[in-house]
Parts: structure tokens; C-alpha cells; sequence
């Protein structure tokens, strides 16, 4: 079984990359990609894990472009984590987001909801790579006593057009193709039922995008039939995960059940640059 979506402490996922694989093995995956938000920190620490439990890991990363204000997750895989340019791409994605932090603990703050955003900064600047976003903050407002979980978090103050929303800055989606390319990977469009910008695949296939992620936890059958539809149209292949981040929230529940069928996945690397 292969899951190409994972995510680990690294970014925004709750269990560490090493018990993250366990985890995997445990439900019965062969084939694994941790894809944590704009780092590649856990990768050899999952690489490392993988080996003794007979699990292939394909490097990966899931890199946040921004489009008209909106964000738009890009999926890389079989990437260089050495390649002087992602790092120094994914260092910049970083520092954008602890910006973001900041602004957002400024606007809970003028809420009546203080937390210390410069706390939740700090492994950014000082934990050899990690990647924080909003999760984090919803995790302190937890702690708060504020908010009852994570979804409950974005649902009242976090997410678009929420009180304390603020929006991405970032590159566009061509500059991750660019940077994607440089580190010897391919990418696909991270979850596009939920992304919702249906008319930028065309641009995007055009300028290198190679695979739309069809296969994901939150996609209907009607959702998945639509996007492997239009990667056929334009001619991508087809990626798929179950974007596990624990087991709390939506997809706590979706590692080992939400996969993608091996025929997928060998299309999906036969693009390999």
C-alpha cells in the first residue's frame, strides 16, 4: 500500500518522523512519502526509521505557493533535500511564516486571546529547520482553554475570513515548479478539490506542474473521478495520500485506509526527471 501524503512534528503533524513510520508499517504501507510543510527536517530522521520495518520513503516536502491571496500546496517528490536552492526556497517559506505567526498572535491578542507567538517562532529559528503554521497557534489556543481542538480553532478564529485570519504572502505556484525542478523532483497539486482553483491547472500543467493529487482523505468519489478526469485532459498523472497528521481532527482516521493504487503510482515515477 503507498501513501504519498504524511506529515510529522516536523511541520504540523504529532507524531515524530521515527514513530510516524512505525505507525505506517503498522497499518500495512509499503510505500511512503512525509511531505511537512515547507521543510525537509524529518526526512532523514524518517529515512533512517523506514529501512529496519521494509518501507520504501520517497523524499518529499509540501511546499505553500500563494495564489490571488490564496494558498496553493504543492506536493515535490524524489526531491534532493541537499539542493542548495530548495534550502535556501524553503528557508525563505519559513521565515514567511513566522512573519504570518507574529501578525496572527498580534490579532488574537487585540482579541482577547494572548498567546506567545514568539514561542511557537522559535523552532523555526533555532530547531534545525521545523516548520510552524496555523495548527500551532490553534494547538496554543487549546492549551488556552479558548478553543475545544484544532478544527474548532480555524473553524471560530483561524481560518478565511475568520477574526485572526491573516493571508499568505509567498511566491507563486511557478516558482515552486522552478525550485521543484532544480532539486531534481516532480509536483502535483496538493488536494485540489479543496484548493478550488480548478482554472489555473491548465497554466500550471503548461509551465511543469505533472500530477494532480486525486486520491486524498477529504475527496469524495465524485471528487477523485473529477480530478483524474481533468489530470488525463491535460496530461498529468495522478498522486494520492491520506495528509495524516495524528490522531485527532478529520483525517485522523484515514492512514492505511485512503491510498493510492500501485498502477498510480508507477506513472507518477516514470516522470521522474
Amino acid at each position: 500500500m503507498i501513501d504519498l501524503h504524511l506529515h510529522t512534528t516536523a511541520s504540523d503533524g504529532l507524531l515524530d518522523p521515527a514513530a510516524l513510520v512505525a505507525r505506517a508499517a503498522a497499518c500495512g504501507l509499503k510505500t511512503i512519502s512525509v511531505t511537512d510543510h515547507d521543510t525537509c527536517a524529518g526526512l532523514a530522521e524518517a529515512i533512517a526509521a523506514a529501512g529496519p520495518h521494509g518501507i520504501r520513503l520517497i523524499a518529499g516536502v509540501e511546499i505553500t505557493a500563494v495564489e490571488d491571496g490564496r494558498d496553493v500546496h504543492m506536493l515535490a517528490y524524489f526531491v534532493d533535500p541537499a539542493c542548495p536552492a530548495l534550502i535556501d526556497f524553503l528557508a525563505a517559506q519559513r521565515a514567511q511564516r513566522a512573519d504570518r505567526i507574529r501578525e496572527i498572535g498580534s490579532r488574537l491578542a487585540t482579541l482577547g486571546y494572548a498567546i506567545d507567538a514568539d514561542a511557537l517562532v522559535a523552532p523555526m529559528i533555532v530547531g534545525g529547520g521545523r516548520s510552524v503554521g496555523r495548527p500551532q497557534i490553534a494547538d496554543a489556543l487549546v492549551r488556552g482553554g479558548w478553543v475545544r481542538d484544532r478544527d474548532d480553532a480555524f473553524e471560530r478564529l483561524l481560518g478565511a475570513g475568520r477574526p485572526a485570519f491573516v493571508p499568505r504572502r509567498g511566491p507563486p505556484p511557478e516558482a515552486v515548479l522552478s525550485v521543484v525542478r532544480q532539486a531534481r523532483g516532480l509536483v502535483s497539486m496538493a488536494h485540489p478539490g479543496l484548493t478550488a482553483l480548478d482554472h489555473i491547472i491548465p497554466r500550471l500543467a503548461a509551465s511543469g506542474l505533472q500530477a494532480l493529487e486525486a486520491r486524498h482523505s477529504e475527496h469524495v468519489p465524485e471528487t477523485e473521478d473529477r480530478y483524474r478526469r481533468l489530470a488525463a485532459e491535460h496530461g498529468l498523472a495522478v498522486s494520492g495520500g491520506s495528509d495524516f497528521h495524528g490522531d485527532v481532527g478529520r483525517r485522523a482516521t484515514a492512514l492505511g485506509r485512503v491510498t493510492l493504487p500501485a498502477p498510480d503510482f508507477a506513472a507518477l515515477e516514470a516522470r521522474r526527471p
